[in-house]
């Protein structure tokens, strides 16, 4: 509800669980995709190698073991390989949401990986 403001001026989508519970916080339709678990957090994975995720905005419980870890790991690594910004704490995400640069446009620099990429002949 703090970011309410900075968030209604966003398309959302979010893992089926959290996209429900945002709908009925935010009072703002957010796109629900499956449940992490599930292959939710996949999903995204895809839309930020796609372009189509600008943001990535993912609290989890470091304390916790969480039964989709490496699902986590993978969705966070792409945010890196793609020059997402991404906030993983509360303290995080009000520094990325209240900064200048969400309300103009912003172009992203893509790292070019292709120094990386190994071709067999």
């Amino acid at each position: 509800m703090f970011n309410k403001t900075y968030l209604s001026a966003h398309s959302l989508l979010a893992t089926g669980t959290t996209g429900k519970l945002l709908e009925e916080s935010l009072g703002q339709e957010v796109q629900k995709l499956m449940s992490g678990p599930l292959g939710g957090d996949q999903q995204i994975g895809s839309m930020i190698a796609e372009g189509k995720v600008d943001v990535l905005i993912f609290f989890w419980d470091p304390m916790e073991a969480q039964p989709h870890d490496p699902d986590i790991k993978a969705l966070l690594r792409l945010a890196v390989v793609w020059n997402i910004p991404f906030a993983c704490d509360r303290a995080t995400a009000d520094f990325l949401l209240t900064s200048p640069l969400m309300r103009d446009d912003y172009e992203c620099q893509i790292p070019d990986y292709s120094q990386y990429v190994k071709r067999k002949l």
